[in-house]
């Protein structure tokens, strides 16, 4: 999978041209219609974010790497919180300023090019911090993580969802994902309240949504032939992964 910027700008592009991928992902990870989705946080998963991150009405929740938006606008919907989404790709920046007119959130919501370990946002500037399925990519990730904690209000909450490499994980799980160890991560970036919690009831309809993408018809479809090409490689270290949700507060 492509780890670039000009890559996500491609990839970003061909999923708004695809319906079928949109309506795969929503159905199986039971997900709102109107949430437009770029990671595997399913329903019930999201329901935990919403509780862990304690928003209330007008806080600012800072959405980092933030895709198409959907996760942060679903949470402004839910909680009255606005969102501040941040994603090194212009073209998920665009459809997520779309998609908050189409939710009448464009009052509540904001979005800006920017990296992980980069935001360009002033010091202890935001409530809390969501970071789904995406820390992986940060190059270092400790970077990243001091960077969330530099812009977040003291007291404020950061919450990552992602996978660990499992003990003994070979050389078919990425590195990225084989790397992490977000409890002795999150402590070195100066987190307090550090918790991680294995979450592999996440995991059984992310293997359904990767059994059902394998048996889909792809046709001309290139966000469909993606997601086939990612749910072979995703099925065959399935076993190799921890599903994990962590926590943490700024001091």
């Amino acid at each position: 999978m492509t780890t670039s910027a000009a890559g996500f700008d491609g990839w970003y592009a061909d999923r708004a041209g695809s319906p079928v991928a949109d309506e795969l992902v929503r159905r199986v990870l039971g997900l709102p219609p109107e949430l437009r989705s770029t990671s595997l946080l399913g329903g019930a998963g999201l329901g935990e974010v919403v509780t862990a991150l304690g928003l209330r009405e007008d806080r600012l929740l800072l959405d980092l790497a933030c895709g198409r938006g959907g996760y942060g606008l679903e949470i402004a919907r839910r909680t009255g919180c606005r969102v501040l989404g941040v994603d090194f790709s212009a073209v998920a920046v665009e459809q997520a300023h779309d998609q908050a007119r189409a939710m009448d959130l464009a009052d509540r919501a904001e979005f800006r090019v920017g990296e992980l370990t980069a935001t360009g946002l002033p010091g202890a500037s935001v409530d809390a911090v969501l970071v789904v399925d995406s820390i992986q990519f940060a190059e270092p990730t400790l970077d990243a993580l001091r960077e969330c904690r530099r812009v977040l209000r003291p007291g404020g909450r950061l919450v990552l969802t992602c996978w660990e490499g499992e003990d003994g994980a070979g050389e078919r799980v990425p590195d990225r994902l084989r790397r992490l160890d977000l409890r002795t991560q999150l402590t070195l970036a100066g987190f307090g309240g550090v918790e991680v919690t294995g979450k592999p009831e996440w995991r059984t309809a992310e293997k359904a949504l990767w059994q059902e993408a394998l048996t889909t018809d792809a046709g001309d479809d290139p966000a469909m032939r993606s997601m086939r090409d990612e749910a072979e490689r995703m099925l065959a270290i399935f076993g190799e992964l921890r599903r994990v949700l962590a926590t943490a507060t700024a001091p």
